[in-house]
């Protein structure tokens, strides 16, 4: 399918958001545009009043972001080379963190904060996973595909499809969990971080196959268990509690609505410790739970409130911070004097300062007194570009 070039200029707004660096520019931001493209055009961008090239962007004409940038300054040219260039530095970013091979699960391109928008790839050992947020790459994936497979020394590929892209793949002959190069035997592959073993599921799995942006968060929770007894709210495929029964936990409590997750925190601490009595898992409604082991008087060294995103909308966040506040009201009073809660969000719709004030709030409230430890935001392989690329932070806080 032929890509065409698009002439675009800008509204002064949205070349301002242009200039500064914003990837994405909305509808309203398009004063004029010459020819009706596809999704994967290219916008040639120029400016507002002197007619001079300012950025090129893929474009997508069924979405309110009408434009992903994909360069803003000098003319270039969007060529296979360009995409190289682009993930060798995105590769250089990492280097520190996959040398050693300790850790072997990671995120190679972070859509746009690493120059791809609407696209990530993880690696998984030898498996590389492509994730599609926007129609606008189907395109270009024999140009970007081969940058890939070459930054990450991977042997399988595996396309991923977020829901709003479904529809569209099938056009470029593309559907969810696709295998676009290599052999995917086993539908688990077996990963590393910091040496801690996990099983990822790439082509059914949630996202890419699991959740790689707390791994910095999982070894420092590791690093304070020593002789602890841990709980892990929210626990999923049991990420934290396997960290924590690495650092020498006491006992570890994985507690999770889903069974099937709790089936998979059960592998991922048998990949790594066989049948261990250290471990247990509860299957239930985390704020039922919490308020149940409350009334029993049960306390834990450190307790861990990682709940998904509680807010997908701005018109969700008030609701999202009051979640926050009764989810960590309900965990305060199972953490024992001098112990640690680990309290983290990953609403990208709910600033930091806002989801602090509601922890601490919080703790003030339950006349806790409390110190703050240290707070934390995206590993190394999750960097953060633009505003609402910011999306993960988490507090640990010793309670008194």
């Amino acid at each position: 399918m032929s890509i065409q070039k698009l002439p675009v200029t800008l509204t002064a707004a949205g070349e301002r958001a242009l200039r500064g660096g914003h990837p994405w520019l909305f509808d309203g931001a398009i004063q004029r545009i010459k020819g009706a493209g596809k999704a994967g055009d290219l916008a040639v961008i120029f400016s507002h009043k002197k007619n001079k090239f300012i950025g090129v962007g893929l474009y997508d004409p069924a979405s309110p972001i009408r434009i992903r940038v994909l360069h803003q300054g000098t003319p270039t040219q969007i060529t296979p080379e360009f995409f190289r260039a682009r993930t060798q530095e995105a590769k250089e970013l990492r280097a520190a963190l996959v040398k050693g091979g300790q850790t072997t699960g990671y995120r190679l391109i972070h859509g746009e904060n690493d120059g791809f928008p609407g696209l990530v790839a993880d690696v998984y050992g030898p498996v590389l996973v492509l994730k599609l947020y926007s129609p606008v790459w189907f395109p270009w994936l024999d140009d970007v595909l081969p940058a890939l497979q070459e930054a990450s020394d991977t042997t399988t590929i595996v396309l991923r499809l977020a829901r709003n892209v479904a529809a569209a793949a099938k056009s470029y002959g593309f559907s969810d969990g696709q295998l676009l190069g290599g052999e995917l035997p086993a539908g688990e592959v077996i990963f590393q971080e910091h040496g801690v073993k996990f099983y990822a599921d790439p082509v059914n799995g949630h996202k890419t196959g699991f959740f790689l942006d707390h791994r910095n968060n999982r070894k420092k929770v590791g690093e304070l268990s020593q002789g602890k007894d841990v709980l892990d709210v929210f626990s999923y495929a049991g990420g934290f509690s396997v960290h924590a029964l690495a650092g020498g936990a006491n006992s570890v409590t994985s507690l999770d609505i889903s069974a099937p997750a709790q089936a998979q925190a059960r592998s991922n601490v048998k990949l790594n410790f066989g049948e261990d009595d250290r471990h247990k898992t509860i299957v239930g409604d985390a704020f039922d739970v919490l308020a149940d082991l409350a009334k029993s008087e049960r306390e834990y060294d450190i307790v861990i409130v990682d709940p998904p995103s509680f807010a997908k909308s701005d018109r969700e966040v008030s609701g999202a911070l009051a979640a926050y506040r009764k989810i960590n009201g309900l965990a305060i009073p199972l953490v024992a004097a001098g112990g640690v809660l680990v309290a983290a969000s990953c609403s990208a719709r709910v600033p930091a300062d806002d989801f602090f004030k509601a922890v601490e709030g919080t703790l003030m409230r339950a006349g806790r007194k409390f110190r703050i430890l240290e707070k934390t935001w995206h590993d190394v392989d999750h960097p953060v570009g633009f505003p609402e690329g910011a999306y993960l932070k988490t507090g640990f806080y010793r309670l008194f």
